[in-house]
């Protein structure tokens, strides 16, 4: 398949490593952040025992950059989120939640500081970037707010460390999660993160010049031949047990980080004003009427993830929705992650849940579904 058979015109954008992912074989592609992003290459199975066995090379382009500096960037990106960012080291990476006025989510990304006044909002599918230029017109604050010629790849699996280390040298194994520094590779301008949507060990490097995409992937390529890297797509599999969020699918804009489990990234107590403050304060206080757990889902395995939300009932009564399973091979179980109704979350609470093929049983569990501590990523 040639790379000029895909195509709904130039209002979907094309990533810098577009060519070189159809050369490598994938064979279909998703939108996000109105761009391209690779979803087959072949077999996702496959590629699931790849990243954790191994490890895959992944094109998130679409992944996108909201870059915020000037004199107030700091004041700025802390309007945006209810995570307190007081302590935030340059050089360091946190995952965030971006709200709206009544507490709802927009956007789960992982914000970069770069310097003093230098951050990056790296963004899951959603369009922050109107959203922070549309918050700045009225904040009264000193800030430029752009989206930069930036384009990351996820190198993510076991053997994603030694990989690194063959294309950076040996100083790239004290780089600790959820950190990032500035490099070059041939003279390719690069940031690197030890970051990812995988749960493994993994790396995102953040290409700054989207001319040199092609030579960026293949020579990562090259390099990782001798460990078994092969290309690949971010895995729904692995991100279910890991129990990670993808927006618009977990959590939408009616969607709050209590209902998540995600109290964490929420600081009420701080002094600083963000959006959403009353509103979150308010849920707080009240607490939610749904909740997300994980279920194990009855039945034959899965041929692939749901594309629809799946009703859940309990005694015929409807009690919430899930919104996203799958077939995990390695637990050999139907996992998913569901919204549900408080009084219906307690672990071992048995639910219906209405698929295309019918009702089945399904029971409540703890998620995420493998490696709670996050151990492997983190190591």
């Amino acid at each position: 398949m040639h790379a000029d058979d895909f195509g709904f015109g130039t209002q979907i954008r094309k990533s810098p490593y577009f060519d070189a992912t159809v050369r490598w074989g994938a064979k279909g592609f998703s939108v996000y952040n109105h761009m391209y992003i690779p979803r087959d290459f072949g077999d996702p199975e496959q590629n699931f025992w790849t990243l954790v066995n191994d490890a895959i090379l992944c094109d998130v382009a679409v992944e996108r950059q909201v870059e915020i500096t000037g004199p107030d960037a700091a004041r700025f990106v802390q309007m945006l989120t209810p995570r307190d960012l007081s302590k935030m080291a340059v050089g360091q990476c946190k995952y965030v939640l971006i709200t709206n006025a009544e507490g709802g989510i927009l956007n789960d990304p992982i914000l970069l500081r770069l310097a003093e006044n230098h951050f990056w909002i790296s963004l899951a599918d959603s369009d922050i970037l109107l959203w922070a230029q549309g918050v700045a017109v009225h904040a009264g604050l000193d800030v430029t707010i752009g989206e930069p010629d930036v384009s990351p790849l996820q190198l993510q699996g076991p053997r994603s460390g030694e990989i690194m280390q063959a294309l950076f040298g040996d100083s790239i194994l004290d780089l600790k999660y959820y950190w990032h520094r500035e490099l070059e590779l041939d003279g390719i301008p690069l940031l690197v993160s030890r970051t990812g949507w995988s749960s493994e060990l993994g790396y995102e490097i953040y290409l700054r010049d989207s001319t040199h995409g092609d030579a960026l992937w293949e020579r990562i390529m090259a390099a990782g031949m001798a460990f078994g890297l092969k290309p690949g797509h971010t895995s729904s599999i692995r991100r279910i047990e890991g129990g990670m969020l993808s927006y618009h699918a977990d959590a939408d804009i009616k969607t709050n980080p209590y209902e998540l489990g995600l109290d964490r990234l929420v600081d009420l107590d701080m002094e600083a004003e963000f959006i959403g403050k009353a509103a979150l304060r308010r849920i707080r206080d009240q607490g939610v009427s749904r909740i997300q757990v994980g279920v194990i889902v009855d039945g034959a395995p899965m041929k692939g993830p749901n594309t629809t939300f799946w009703p859940i009932s309990k005694d015929g009564t409807d009690i919430g929705k899930v919104t996203s399973a799958v077939y995990s091979p390695r637990l050999e179980r139907n996992i998913a992650l569901a919204m549900v109704a408080v009084a219906h979350a307690n672990i071992g609470t048995e639910v219906d849940i209405m698929t295309p093929s019918g009702l089945v049983r399904a029971t409540v569990v703890e998620r995420p579904f493998y490696d709670p501590k996050k151990k492997l990523a983190a190591a």
